[in-house]
């Protein structure tokens, strides 16, 4: 059995593997932390959150003296770190955040765990905690942009960051693997490319489509849309990070992705048809959301319009997840096409959740919990 600490375990990516893990491990004790900003929503914990094997903890990763008594107190063995602040049009317009919860967040947590596991055993006169881990989340984004005909990152791929967001995650990319180094903490850290499905905040661009043509909006596209991406299912996500914690070596990096490469506007295209679909099958979605019938019958891609682009917005991302396929056996479980079926009915079934984000009512729980 493993006693986890599941730093932004409110989050899209952070929740789906809580639910993941659970489902898989269901002796696991699962901690999570999350600071419940904007991103993290407690709703998305709901399935679990009366699991006895589940606490919830809300605080923030930069406290290390918060963390490293909640590794004593909960006798955590592995903690697989996911918060961080991760759009990038909000990095480019308010870093600060970014290099706070990117980087000293990461820091902190290292600090809070190098504390917790190594030092305080010895200065006891005891071993170091033997079997502990230290699994960092990352992103795809540290190694730049590329060409249409370059060949896909691997894990040899240097360093290249564009935007403030990438660049604190390599930053912290760099810390995790220090600690490893020149301490010997036990690490592994994983790059992925771009993580859809269940609870992915509406900003992002699969569920901003989905959302904004129920709602009969402009669906906005930087530039001329040919940006192109890896696209991956959550869950293939989360399982990924499963097969490296349980037996990728330390100290390594592993590409985790979709081989689903995609370019902006064909997805926003391809999300215009399954909701199409979808409304011609079930006409209950007509009664439900009577605003996207117009859309509908207007032809929903007379809804795309083209906006000015995002500053340095990179022109291709593409994982090379051989390493990860030949010493994991590593393979994602859904096509995109698979996955994006399944992220459509989804966000059609779970209208509540998504209403709740757009109109900040998700956030009255930390009123509630917190009013005085």
């Amino acid at each position: 059995m493993k006693k986890l600490l599941v730093t932004g375990g409110a989050g899209f990516i952070g929740a789906n593997f809580v639910h993941y893990w659970m489902k898989q491990y269901p002796l696991d004790k699962v901690v999570v932390i999350d600071a419940l900003t904007y991103a993290g929503n407690i709703a998305n914990l709901t399935p679990v959150k009366d699991e006895e094997n589940f606490t919830f903890i809300h605080g923030n990763i930069c406290d290390d003296a918060l963390i490293a008594s909640i590794l004593q107190e909960h006798d955590i063995d592995t903690l697989i770190h996911f918060a961080a602040e991760s759009h990038v049009d909000r990095s480019i317009t308010g870093p600060d955040a970014f290099i706070e919860t990117n980087i000293l967040g990461t820091y902190a947590l290292l600090k809070a765990a190098k504390k917790v596991w190594l030092d305080t055993p010895i200065a006891e006169g005891k071993a170091p905690k033997e079997n502990h881990r230290f699994h960092h989340v990352s992103t795809d984004e540290v190694y730049g942009t590329l060409s249409a005909t370059d060949p896909a990152f691997t894990e040899d791929t240097a360093y290249a960051p564009n935007s403030p967001y990438s660049a604190s995650k390599a930053a912290s990319d760099h810390l995790v693997r220090a600690y490893h180094h020149t301490y010997g903490l036990n690490v592994t850290t994983s790059n992925c490319s771009n993580n859809y499905g269940p609870y992915h905040f509406p900003e992002k661009l699969i569920p901003l489509v989905i959302t904004n043509i129920l709602h009969n909006k402009a669906l906005p596209i930087y530039g001329d849309g040919q940006q192109i991406r890896d696209w991956l299912y959550v869950e293939d996500h989360a399982y990924g990070i499963d097969l490296v914690i349980q037996n990728g070596r330390l100290g390594e990096n592993y590409n985790i992705g979709g081989n689903n490469e995609w370019a902006n506007i064909d997805i926003v295209k391809e999300i215009s048809k399954l909701v199409e679909k979808a409304f011609a099958n079930d006409s209950s979605l007509k009664q439900r959301f009577p605003n996207a019938t117009a859309a509908i019958n207007a032809n929903t891609e007379s809804l795309i319009t083209y906006v000015k682009d995002r500053p340095g917005h990179d022109r291709r991302y593409a994982i090379d997840a051989t390493k990860t396929n030949n010493e994991l056996g590593y393979q994602p479980k859904e096509s995109f096409q698979s996955g994006i079926e399944k992220t459509v009915q989804w966000y059609l079934n779970n209208e509540q959740w998504w209403q709740s984000v757009m109109d900040g009512s998700y956030q009255d729980w930390i009123e509630t919990q917190y009013s005085e």
